[in-house]
């Protein structure tokens, strides 16, 4: 028959302690799920409410800025076209002075 050895030397063996220790841990993580998930449930829905009104809050944010970049780059547009329309004016108003000097 075989060898089995008893409780008091397996006691002394850190190898049989550390499997012991571990399937206790693992028994206990297995039983302690639902209670768990039953606590854990409502700190999972505060913090997916929050993020989904911090997502919210973070595209309005976009949505304003994107906005304010478009009526800045409207305006800029508006200043380049009255500049060059200064520019051109300023051009031919100097071309004339050229004619008008070269003719003298």
């Amino acid at each position: 028959m075989a060898n089995i050895p008893n409780i008091d030397e397996l006691l002394k063996n850190d190898t049989a302690k550390g499997v012991a220790l571990g399937l206790g841990v693992a028994i206990a993580g297995v039983a302690a799920i639902p209670a768990i998930l039953s606590v854990g449930r409502p700190f999972a829905r505060a913090a997916l409410k929050s993020s989904l009104l911090l997502v919210e809050k973070g595209r309005e944010a976009i949505a304003e800025m994107s906005e304010d970049l478009e009526d800045m780059m409207a305006e800029v547009k508006a200043e380049l076209v009255a500049d060059k329309s200064a520019f051109t004016a300023a051009e031919e108003s100097m071309e004339e002075v050229i004619i008008e000097n070269q003719a003298e």
